[in-house]
């Protein structure tokens, strides 16, 4: 039975204030919730004994769990979908939060590379999460590419945009290239590149490579094939993710077992060390706006670690997603409390961006 907003509305008011008690409680200290501290704070005043059917009630549709024999019960992660869907409220963003991201700005040195790196840092910082920064891919359309030959095993790709941005970058070209394949590989590349961005230059190449296979040259194809890889594989990057605070997450402070926390942290920072699959799993955030929770097992990224992601993608002017920023930390967060962090920290970083552009 998956469907939570079914199952909520399924329940009556007892089992729907049960549910919230047991997962805010629990939320907020990490215990198992029993039966007898419920008692003293349910708006119905009902004995101890009632409450402990509503919660096996509970357990039975898979809401909770009891980690122990004769243990209070902990929220399953349908259980947690469920409050954040249905039951969660969302607070406003406090104004000493809100005072020290905005004090990451001030300083405009480093471009935007710092300007995300600092915006990270202050988000692991006030959160006590992990932070994870996916800075913009450049999207300016296309004025000129150019192969320029260094040695017999190195060549250098320029692309230069349309706004004066150049990126360059060294490949291994394809044995036996000559100054003239080049020329032919840079020379085909700019008859179809110019006035495009990256992003819808890079299929109509490769349709173009298999349509005019007779008409290129072998060389000036694999040359085109090899420098155009440089770009295509772009998410290897680490540069294009910023991850800050890994250290915040150590703290194994309100899980049951510290030593299952310690492994459940050892399995997360292998998962972090895969920054191509983390930029790639955020990029699904351009599916659609406003930030998304998502609980252990959802994201497939951090499942054996049992984490939860908090995520929100930034626009630049035109309102296109260009980015994205999240917090990592154990199912159990605050989510009330980073829910709007990661908002304002979204809106601001797009609207810093534009400014910059």
């Amino acid at each position: 039975m998956n469907d939570t907003s079914t199952l909520l509305e399924e329940m009556n008011d007892r089992s729907r204030e049960v549910f919230r008690r047991v997962v805010e409680s629990y939320l907020e200290n990490g215990d198992p919730v029993g039966s007898r501290s419920l008692t003293r704070t349910l708006s119905e005043k009902v004995s101890a004994a009632t409450i402990r059917n509503v919660m096996q009630d509970l357990e039975y549709l898979g809401l909770l769990d009891s980690p122990h024999v004769s243990a209070g019960r902990i929220p399953t992660q349908l259980g947690l979908r469920m409050f954040v869907d249905g039951l969660l409220e969302v607070n406003d963003l406090g104004q000493d939060d809100r005072e020290k991201i905005d004090s990451t700005v001030q300083d405009s040195a480093g471009g935007v590379t710092g300007l995300l790196d600092r915006i990270g840092s202050a988000l692991s910082g006030v959160t006590r999460g992990a932070s994870l920064v996916l800075t913009p891919k450049h999207e300016a359309a296309i004025k000129h590419i150019e192969f320029v030959s260094l040695a017999h095993d190195r060549a250098l790709v320029v692309l230069v945009f349309a706004d004066g941005h150049v990126e360059n970058r060294i490949f291994t070209p394809p044995p036996g290239q000559t100054p003239s394949s080049m020329r032919e590989a840079a020379n085909f590349l700019n008859s179809l590149i110019e006035g495009r961005t990256l992003s819808e230059a890079r299929g109509l190449i490769t349709k173009e490579i298999a349509r005019r296979r007779q008409e290129i040259d072998s060389l000036a194809r694999a040359m085109v094939e090899s420098g155009l890889a440089m770009w295509t594989d772009d998410a290897d990057d680490p540069g294009r993710l910023i991850v800050r605070g890994r250290s915040n997450l150590l703290d194994t402070s309100g899980a049951p077992d510290a030593e299952e926390g310690l492994e459940r942290i050892r399995s997360l920072f292998d998962d972090l060390e895969r920054k191509r699959d983390i930029a790639e799993f955020l990029e699904l955030t351009e599916t659609g706006d406003g930030v998304r929770i998502f609980i252990g097992s959802e994201n497939k990224l951090f499942s054996l670690s049992g984490s939860s992601l908090v995520v929100s993608p930034y626009m630049n002017a035109d309102r296109k997603i260009i980015g994205a920023v999240g917090v990592i930390g154990p199912t159990r967060l605050n989510y009330g409390r980073i829910v709007p962090i990661v908002d304002y920290t979204a809106q601001l970083v797009g609207r810093l961006i534009s400014d910059r552009n």
